[in-house]
């Protein structure tokens, strides 16, 4: 598989504040990264950087493999800030300019339209657009020149349910087609259903990158209680399908790394004299993941 970006020790420091600190990374072709951070974690940044738009302090970045040398960004689609169209113009005349500027005649503008579900609005002003059309609008926009490699900055930040779902679908698409999908993002719920793989910085330090399953532990936690609390102690401690287990205030958190059955814990717990009333199966999520690595 080819390697599309590779940083390494990517350094960029606004006065005295440290924005990205040695970040290096390796992405290949056809994966759907995404770039997870608090505010002011270094996401943008980052996307600056790799985009050349800001200047790095240190380090280097690499698209292509070099294959592109210097205009590699002709290979690439981005949105970085609020979508920009001409108020008064429709859609067409709007991805018409577009197709203008990058020069990219083989487009067609009403496919593209289609498949970013605005073919019905393709005649309207732009300022008529709500704003999860206008970046949908935008979306389009990134895809004339059919680019390898489309990057997005917090593509729903700002939209309402619909909207979210709506450009989470159309991210989704694009993602199917073999493009490349770099994303931006404080929101972990939307990462966690498109990208496969993802980068947790904190402070522009790279604290985790790989697959959401490498990043997310394949550990179950099962919410267990009794009345009998010490009796039900005593059984876990002798239960090998039990990794490690926590008291709380309302029930005790076991961990376990086998896909167990409700039926399994309930009936093996019977048998042994406890009865529960409380249990719940969980999976940790990304959010719990992103949480515990950036507690510190």
């Amino acid at each position: 598989m080819a390697t599309i970006l590779q940083t390494k020790n990517l350094t960029k420091s606004y006065g005295k504040t440290l924005a990205l600190n040695n970040l290096t990374i390796t992405i290949e072709q056809g994966q759907v990264v995404g770039i997870l951070g608090p505010n002011g974690s270094g996401k943008t940044t980052t996307l600056g950087i790799i985009l050349n738009i800001l200047k790095k302090d240190s380090g280097s970045f690499e698209w292509f493999e070099g294959a592109y040398g210097h205009h590699f960004n002709r290979k690439i689609g981005a949105i970085l800030e609020t979508p920009n169209f001409y108020p008064y113009l429709n859609a067409v005349d709007n991805l018409n300019i577009i197709k203008h500027i990058k020069n990219s005649e083989k487009d067609d503008i009403y496919e593209l339209l289609k498949l970013v579900d605005l073919a019905d609005r393709s005649t309207s002003r732009f300022n008529t657009y709500s704003l999860g059309m206008k970046q949908r609008l935008a979306i389009a926009g990134t895809l004339i020149g059919n680019p390898e490699v489309l990057i997005f900055d917090e593509p729903t930040n700002g939209l309402d349910p619909q909207g979210i779902a709506e450009v989470r679908n159309i991210l989704k698409r694009i993602a199917q087609s073999g493009k490349t999908v770099i994303m931006a993002s404080h929101m972990l719920d939307e990462v966690e259903k498109i990208c496969d793989q993802v980068a947790i910085i904190k402070k522009g330090k790279l604290l985790a990158f790989g697959k959401i399953g490498q990043i997310i532990h394949d550990d179950k936690l099962i919410e267990i209680d009794s009345d009998d609390r010490q009796k039900l102690q005593e059984w876990l401690n002798h239960q090998t399908w039990v990794k490690s287990w926590l008291l709380s205030k309302d029930h005790i958190e076991l961990t376990t790394s086998k896909d167990l059955p409700h039926s399994f814990v309930n009936q093996n717990a019977f048998e042994n004299g406890i009865i529960l009333h409380h249990l719940v199966m969980k999976k940790k999520s990304l959010e719990e993941e992103f949480l515990h690595i950036t507690k510190n």
